[in-house]
């Protein structure tokens, strides 16, 4: 007699990740990125399937049906509300999010206009001229440098890495100004990761299914044959958010 399959016997159910960024052969993360994600279908068997979001396609025509954003590297945008769209639909539709170096940006940029009372929020990067920068050039630029992260105890961020402080590679030479921390923090956001000037370097939202940025590159990381463990930590959360997706018509016919 056959039996119904218990949940850790129910196939996997595919996972739909949307790599939101200006795709380029020229940006070095832009080329590693399939290869890790490869790796995880092999290594932890998670059946992902990553495709390629333009900005201008989230500007256009939104992000439905995704398990897992990753806004990736390579500001400026060709289209910046596509990016900031991109966090924003992350944020209020509880999908899982990534953000690393500019997607950090711009996360942090979504959060300023919609959350924190800041709409005139602007990045340096795009618009130097901005009434409100949010976003502006870093005291000391980050290109092609290595840097010590020290991290918030009992945060996401800290959970994920497994350790209280973390080398890590960065490519960014924009960051939030430090004058508008404050407001950020006092509307949800927190800051769980700096460097060892207390300058920022990870934030995530506490409320969030899974929600996570970094100025730091996970995926420039030199691990060997492992995808850093943020970059693991990501697609396990958009394997359970593919989990809970496709179990929500089997509860709604069972009742």
């Amino acid at each position: 007699m056959s039996t119904h399959p218990t949940p850790d016997q129910q196939p996997h159910p595919t996972t739909r990740i949307a790599l939101v960024g200006d795709r380029s052969p020229h940006i070095r993360a832009h080329g590693r990125i399939p290869d890790l994600l490869a790796t995880l279908r092999e290594q932890d068997h998670l059946d992902l399937d990553p495709y390629w979001i333009p900005t201008e396609d989230v500007a256009a025509h939104g992000l439905d049906g995704f398990d897992g954003i990753w806004l990736i590297p390579g500001s400026p945008y060709r289209s910046e509300a596509g990016a900031v769209e991109a966090a924003r639909i992350a944020r209020t539709g509880d999908v899982p999010f990534l953000g690393t170096c500019g997607g950090f940006q711009h996360a942090v940029l979504e959060y300023a206009r919609n959350v924190a009372g800041l709409p005139r929020a602007g990045h340096a990067e795009q618009d130097p001229d901005a009434e409100l920068l949010v976003i502006a050039p870093l005291s000391c630029s980050l290109v092609g440098h290595e840097g010590t992260v020290v991290l918030v105890p009992g945060s996401l961020a800290e959970s994920v890495l497994g350790v209280e402080r973390t080398i890590e590679r960065f490519h960014c030479s924009y960051g939030p100004v430090p004058e508008h921390l404050d407001t950020l923090t006092a509307h949800g956001l927190r800051f769980t990761g700096h460097d060892e000037h207390g300058e920022v370097r990870i934030a995530e939202l506490p409320t969030h299914p899974f929600f996570l940025i970094t100025l730091f590159q996970p995926e420039l990381a030199e691990s060997g044959s492992r995808p850093h463990r943020v970059i693991q930590a990501f697609a396990a959360a958009a394997q359970e958010h593919a989990r809970a997706r496709s179990a929500t018509p089997v509860a709604a016919a069972t009742r």
